[in-house]
């Protein structure tokens, strides 16, 4: 990815990280041109929605401390992913990222 691409889809890229609603407004401000960092981000974002619904499931039907620690994971994950992509940066999420690219990669 050059640096342009990457300064063209910045903006939206840190924008699907902020709650669901930006993660709709970033795919549809993104339809047009694709970018490929706004969607590896938004690819990024997907993943940890999916992730703090199931941290929500296992709080109220396994186990609360459990169901904790799964939301401890995503927010920290949430954290590292709006840091690196206001650094225009398209590394995946440790552990999970490189997952979340693979079962969204239609999503370009």
């Amino acid at each position: 990815m050059n640096q342009q691409t990457v300064e063209e889809g910045k903006t939206w890229a840190i924008v699907s990280y902020f709650t669901f609603i930006g993660l709709i407004i970033a795919v549809v401000m993104n339809l047009e041109k694709k970018n490929p960092f706004t969607f590896f981000h938004i690819r990024q974002m997907l993943g940890l929605i999916l992730l703090l619904i199931f941290s929500n499931l296992v709080e109220k039907y396994v186990n609360s401390w459990l169901g904790t620690a799964f939301w401890a994971v995503t927010f920290v994950s949430w954290l590292y992913g709006v840091i690196i992509a206001s650094q225009g940066k398209a590394e995946p999420i440790p552990v999970l990222g490189p997952l979340f690219q693979d079962w969204f990669k239609n999503l370009k």
